[in-house]
């Protein structure tokens, strides 16, 4: 058993494009990559968890979520982060699916597949949804609220600017 974060993808490790479904519009946020690769060196996984609804709504397919997700995770790579897995939930609000968050299907799945450490792990993203799904699970829950965007305080446990900001409230759960 380890400890995991489970990290949102949108506005917490890239730039939220709506729809994004092209690899050159990739942008990391400030430090995303090197505090990966900080946590991994502290010993967590490191998986993401994404809703996108794009795929359900016929925005995005597949393949254009893969190669943007590869993308993601070369760019990571250069700062030396890395994943362990991605789950995604391509079902549209509307769908009453099990996985999309706020509800805990991705996580569930994380679990059965990986060895979590729930008691310290954490759910890292920019959203009510994220925040709601993470403490749903029990889990930690921080909230990335990036400079200029102005999102909605989600009451997380701890709250932060950047993924880089929150390294230390992490760390302080092993």
């Amino acid at each position: 058993m380890k400890p995991y974060v489970f990290i949102d993808r949108d506005d917490t490790l890239i730039y939220d494009v709506p729809y994004l479904n092209v690899p050159d519009k990739v942008r990391l946020t400030p430090g995303a990559g090197r505090t990966l690769a900080r946590l991994r060196a502290k010993g967590f996984g490191i998986i993401v968890i994404s809703n996108q609804s794009g795929i359900g709504r016929g925005k995005i397919t597949l393949a254009q979520l893969e190669a943007v997700n590869a993308r993601m995770k070369e760019l990571l790579a250069q700062d030396g982060g890395v994943l362990d897995d991605i789950f995604f939930c391509p079902h549209t609000p509307d769908d009453n699916c099990a996985c999309r968050k706020p509800r805990t299907g991705m996580l569930e799945q994380a679990c059965a597949k990986f060895a979590v450490d729930l008691e310290r792990s954490a759910m890292v993203g920019d959203s009510q949804a994220d925040i709601d799904m993470g403490k749903a699970f029990h889990l930690k829950t921080v909230q990335i609220r990036l400079a200029g965007l102005n999102k909605p305080d989600a009451k997380a446990d701890y709250t932060a600017d950047s993924l880089e900001n929150a390294f230390s409230y992490l760390c302080g759960l092993l």
